[in-house]
């Protein structure tokens, strides 16, 4: 008998945890011939969303719990998930009921029947989701993919089910950093996407805002793409040309038709400009050394500090 992996990373869901455990619950134990196992990753919660789940788990063996010693992040916890999974399948869900339940029959029929490594949630539109930042996401997909010539596509998120040759390859890749739907990228696998409308959470809080999302975004191009230290050399090269037309603009005013063009305005504005192009090119550098100083460290991507 198969059996599936249901992988929640929790943070601060005291609110809807439970109420994605029954859904998710009538949903899964409706697969013919399927073995399952929960296992819910409390990621440092400040909450009671540990309590619940220590008693989800006293309700139903097949419910299984990992708490994080403090918040390592959703990467982390996923990584965390998919160690411990044993199931020959796994899904990765959010447990704010935005990835819906009723996908695990047919994710787990394209794996096990037609033959797919992976079956993954495409969510359609951002109706859950401001204005702004459904803009933003949409930008930074399409940036993503021309820096990293992956395919990473805006609502490719991760959500999805997958079968145990490709979560060993998923393990394989233990970089500090982790950029997950990076990783699914990379690994490759036959993948078959399904759509679902995007919907509101069924309660509490989103835990990203506006930082977190840039901040993660970044973390994404940089654990990915070697681009953006091409830039020194492609704005080096424009600035040394400008520089030079500018120079000789101003020695043929000087010299041929005698106007003053401001010279020290001018080398002054050029000199600011320039001193800032630096410090954003070694502010770049620097992002790219911090990760890798943290991948020679070697620390470990998550701590458990109670588990069940």
């Amino acid at each position: 008998m198969n059996k599936l992996s249901i992988i929640v990373p929790c943070y601060n869901e005291e609110e809807v945890v439970s109420l994605f455990y029954k859904e998710t619950l009538k949903e899964v134990t409706a697969i013919p011939d399927l073995d399952y196992e929960f296992i819910f990753i409390d990621d440092g919660s400040k909450d009671h969303t540990l309590d619940i789940l220590r008693l989800l788990c006293c309700q139903n063996e097949n419910c299984h719990y990992l708490s994080l010693s403090r918040n390592f992040g959703k990467e982390a916890a996923m990584y965390a998930g998919l160690k411990q999974a044993v199931g020959n399948y796994c899904v990765i869900m959010d447990a704010d009921l935005q990835h819906p339940p009723k996908l695990l029959s047919p994710m787990y029929q394209a794996l096990s029947q037609e033959g797919y490594d992976c079956c993954g949630g495409k969510r359609m539109g951002r109706e859950g989701d401001g204005t702004l930042r459904g803009i933003l996401s949409r930008s930074f997909y399409r940036v993503i993919q021309k820096l990293t010539h992956m395919n990473m596509s805006d609502g490719d998120g991760d959500f999805r089910m997958m079968n145990r040759t490709m979560v060993d390859a998923i393990l394989q890749m233990k970089e500090y950093n982790r950029y997950t739907k990076g990783i699914f990228s990379f690994v490759g696998f036959e993948t078959k996407w399904l759509e679902f409308q995007n919907v509101q959470r069924a309660a509490g809080k989103t835990k990203w805002n506006f930082g977190s999302l840039f901040s993660y975004a970044f973390d994404g191009i940089l654990s990915f793409s070697t681009a953006p230290l091409k830039l020194p050399g492609i704005l080096g090269m424009i600035l040394f040309l400008i520089s030079c037309f500018m120079g000789i603009s101003a020695l043929v005013q000087q010299v041929f038709f005698h106007h003053s063009v401001g010279s020290l305005y001018l080398v002054s504005g050029i000199v600011i400009f320039l001193s800032s192009l630096q410090m954003l090119m070694v502010f770049i550098l620097g992002e790219y050394l911090s990760k890798d100083y943290l991948e020679n460290k070697k620390r470990p991507i998550y701590i458990v500090r109670e588990q069940n």
